[in-house]
C-alpha cells in the first residue's frame, strides 16, 4: 500500500457514536506500517502483562518476556524489591537470561560472562582490565517500570505512562469481589494464529455476537439474551448469567456458577471468570498476519484430586479456541479482499469493539503526529 499513513488513519472516524460507527478499516489490519506504529505507540506506551506474580515471589526468581520487540527480564531482588530490565547485555547485546523463568543468584550473560546483580548493577566484566574510560556504574542493565495487580505482573516501557493504578481505573474494585487472588495457576497453552492481533481482540469484544453461531457448547450455558456490555476508560466487561443445560455436559460441568465475567483490558489482555475457574488470554503480535495467544488456566482447587476435572475444563476451552482460530483466520483472509473496506457495528453487541477501536485510533494518531513534528524539526 502506498497511501500516506495520515490518509489511512483518516479513513476511520473515532468521533462517531456507536449507532453511526464503523470498524477500523481493512488496511489497519494488513499494512505492515501499522504493525510498526503499534509496537511504538500501543505496546510500548501502555501497561502490558508479562507474567504471574508467583513466578517472581521469592528472592532471585525471574521471568523473561518480549514486548514490542523488546526482550525483558523481571526479577525479585535480595531486598525483596521487584524490578524489570531490558534483557540486553551492555557488552554485545545478547540476552542475559535465556530461560522463560527460574531462580538465580546473579544475572549472567552466556555470551562473554558479564554478570549483573539482582538490582541490575554490573558486577563482573571478565578480561576488561586496562579498558580506558569505562565506568561500571554506568553499564548496568537498563531499568523498565514494573508493577503488580492481583496475580499479574505488568511492565511499561515508557517513563511517561501513567501509574498502573491510574491505568486500571476502577477495574480492581470491580474484580475484587470475585476473589481471583485465591485461584491458582494450573497450566499454560500457546496458540499461533494466522491473523492480525486486532482480529482476535475484535472477536473477543463482539458482545457474544458470534457465540450462538460458532460456539454451540458455550452458548448452551450462557443466557444470551441477558448478555451485557459495560465500557470503562481502558477496559470492557462482558457478562452473562449462566444457565443449567444438559445439551453439552462437558461444558456445563466446567462452566458453573451464577455468572460468567469476561474482562478485556486495553490493548491485549483478557480475564475470563467462572465459579472457581479463570483463564487469561494475552494476545501478542508476531507479524501483520500472525499473532500468539497465551492462555493461562487457573482453578480454585489444583490438587491431584481435582486434576481430571481441571483437565476437562482446559479441553473445553481448547475446543472453543479451535473454533475461534478458524473464524479469525477466515476474517484475516477476507480483510485482504478488494471487496471489503470496513463494516458497521451492532449497537446491541459491539460496544466493546467500538471502545477498542477508539483507543487504538487515539494512540496511533498521536504516534503519526509525533513523527510529523519530528520531521518538521529536522527540516528547520
Amino acid at each position: 500500500m502506498t497511501e500516506p499513513m495520515a490518509e489511512l488513519l483518516d479513513l476511520y472516524d473515532s468521533t462517531a457514536p456507536l449507532h453511526e460507527a464503523s470498524t477500523i478499516p481493512a488496511p489497519w489490519y494488513v499494512d505492515a506500517r501499522f504493525a510498526e506504529l503499534e509496537r511504538e505507540r500501543v505496546f510500548a506506551r501502555n501497561w502490558i502483562p508479562v507474567g504471574r506474580a508467583d513466578q517472581v515471589a521469592e528472592r532471585g526468581q525471574f521471568l523473561t518476556a518480549e514486548i514490542a520487540g523488546e526482550p525483558l527480564v523481571v526479577v525479585r531482588g535480595g531486598d525483596r524489591q521487584l524490578r524489570a530490565f531490558y534483557n540486553v547485555c551492555r557488552h554485545h547485546a545478547a540476552a542475559v537470561m535465556t530461560a522463560p523463568c527460574g531462580s538465580a543468584e546473579q544475572l549472567r550473560c552466556p555470551y562473554h560472562g558479564w554478570t549483573y546483580g539482582l538490582d541490575g548493577t554490573l558486577k563482573g566484566a571478565p578480561e576488561f582490565a586496562g579498558v580506558c574510560n569505562f565506568d561500571r556504574a554506568q553499564n548496568g542493565l537498563i531499568p523498565v517500570r514494573v508493577a503488580v495487580w492481583e496475580q499479574f505482573v505488568f511492565v511499561a516501557l515508557q517513563e511517561d505512562a501513567p501509574p498502573l493504578e491510574s491505568f486500571l481505573g476502577d477495574l480492581p474494585a470491580r474484580v475484587a469481589p470475585l476473589g481471583i487472588s485465591r485461584i491458582h495457576f494450573f497450566e499454560r497453552r500457546n496458540y499461533t494464529l494466522a491473523c492480525n492481533w486486532k482480529v482476535y481482540v475484535d472477536n473477543y469484544l463482539d458482545g457474544g455476537y458470534h457465540v450462538p453461531h460458532l460456539h454451540k457448547g458455550l452458548n448452551s450455558v450462557l443466557d444470551y439474551k441477558e448478555y451485557t456490555i459495560e465500557n470503562s476508560q481502558h477496559y470492557c466487561l462482558q457478562s452473562s448469567p449462566l444457565v443449567a443445560s444438559g445439551e453439552h455436559a462437558d461444558v456445563s460441568a466446567t462452566r458453573t456458577g451464577d455468572r460468567a465475567s469476561y474482562y478485556w483490558l486495553y490493548p491485549n489482555f483478557m480475564i475470563n471468570i467462572y465459579q472457581g475457574v479463570m483463564d487469561t488470554n494475552l494476545v501478542l503480535p508476531l507479524a501483520p498476519d500472525r499473532c500468539l495467544v497465551q492462555f493461562d488456566f487457573y482453578f480454585a482447587d489444583v490438587s491431584d484430586a481435582a486434576r481430571k476435572l481441571n483437565a476437562e475444563s482446559v479441553a473445553v476451552s481448547d475446543r472453543i479456541q479451535d473454533e475461534d482460530v478458524a473464524i479469525c483466520e477466515s476474517v484475516q483472509r477476507g480483510l485482504g479482499s478488494r471487496a471489503y473496506g470496513a463494516g458497521r457495528l451492532s449497537m446491541r453487541r459491539e460496544a466493546g469493539e467500538h471502545l477498542f477501536h477508539r483507543l487504538l485510533a487515539r494512540d496511533l494518531r498521536t504516534g503519526v503526529s509525533a513523527r510529523q513534528e519530528q520531521v518538521k524539526l529536522v527540516q528547520l
